[in-house]
């Protein structure tokens, strides 16, 4: 199949109409989503640690926001091959679908960019001991060796970028080596002649709607239980971490009006929204956590990442440990009975319930 263009079809096939308000709800949709990601950014780059976050989260979160944008790359093609026909204003806000995905896609994978540049440095790397000669215990060796926690990052990363790579060069491929496109009715007809020759058929081709709807139904999915491991992380550290509030309850109700936004566009359907509405719910749901976590916090009067907050408390806990203590307990001895000591001792405490388990 021959690579073809737009260039030859007539301004009756590029229809626009300019509509004041769906223009300022995208523009207004644009700024919030970089208002919105500010705060996280700031936050991992301000504290210097990307402490809290899950990297499985921040990779199915990349994946999800790229097939997002190339489904609606895909089925705005002919919107974006009309820009020629068009004033800079016009094109602008013509492609408001384009903006606000491709703008979601680049800010969220820059917060996995940021997990990566500021992985904890004392969580990368842990020294294995092993036995050169097995009987013998003079023959040591120690190994410094990638954690799992930093072998999960980088994996996330890199398929990410592999994801990437191979969905754009897909979604290209396919649209420039289909027949060249042009909208299905109800776009008017170009007179005099209502059946001119030589047109191709209409835009999207059925490989190509094909192609958008698997990536629209990946990224829902991919939506769906991305906030899965972020929930199971958060659950677990019982604080907010480098997690964002503000971010949170800027996105969440905004969900709302970006789903609205794309549904009204021009040749977008069901698989180009259904992401952003999944993406929403599931981070509510995130959001409600984190609020509750924050009120724990400032009763235990720690920080987001569990840290005392006030000077005399962390002084009280360095004195502490820096104090020698004569009571202090001698080094568990590894042998057979500890293991049944140990358990016993624990099983005397009592299980705490719900108030204590909040409380403290």
């Amino acid at each position: 199949m021959a690579i073809s263009s737009v260039q030859d079809y007539p301004r009756e096939f590029c229809p626009y109409q300019h509509d004041t308000f769906t223009a300022l709800l995208t523009g207004g949709l644009c700024v919030g989503l970089v208002l919105s990601y500010l705060p996280q950014h700031y936050k991992i780059i301000h504290s210097k640690t990307s402490q809290g976050l899950n990297p499985i989260f921040l990779l199915l979160g990349s994946t999800s926001a790229a097939s997002g944008m190339l489904n609606v790359i895909t089925l705005q093609w002919v919107v974006i091959q009309c820009c020629k026909y068009l004033s800079p204003g016009n094109c602008i806000e013509s492609l408001g679908a384009v903006w606000i995905v491709g703008l979601q896609w680049l800010f969220f994978t820059t917060v996995l960019v940021l997990f990566l540049v500021y992985f904890p440095p004392h969580l990368k790397y842990v020294n294995v001991t092993s036995h050169t000669v097995p009987w013998s215990h003079d023959m040591v060796t120690t190994e410094h060796v990638a954690s799992t926690e930093w072998r999960l990052a980088t994996f996330a990363g890199v398929t990410t970028l592999v994801h990437l790579l191979f969905i754009t060069f897909t979604t290209f491929f396919l649209i420039l080596t289909e027949n060249t496109p042009h909208p299905s009715p109800p776009y008017p007809i170009p007179s005099p002649d209502p059946t001119p020759p030589n047109y191709p058929p209409p835009y999207p081709s059925h490989r190509i709607a094909l192609w958008a709807t698997f990536l629209g139904v990946l990224s829902a999915v991919l939506a769906a239980i991305q906030y899965t491991p972020q929930l199971w992380t958060t659950w677990k550290a019982k604080t907010v971490g480098a997690l964002s509030i503000p971010m949170m309850c800027i996105q969440t109700p905004g969900a709302i009006l970006m789903v609205w936004s794309i549904a009204v566009r021009p040749g977008t359907n069901w698989t180009s929204w259904i992401t952003y509405a999944t993406a929403g719910i599931m981070q509510g749901s995130l959001l409600i956590m984190c609020l509750c976590w924050k009120v724990r916090q400032g009763k235990l009067d720690i920080d987001d990442f569990g840290r005392p907050r006030h000077s005399d408390h962390t002084d009280a806990h360095a004195s502490d440990a820096a104090a020698p203590s004569s009571t202090a307990p001698a080094p568990a001895t590894h042998n057979e009975t500890t293991p049944l000591l140990g358990h016993s001792a624990n099983s005397a405490q009592p299980a705490k319930n719900w108030y204590e388990f909040w409380k403290n």
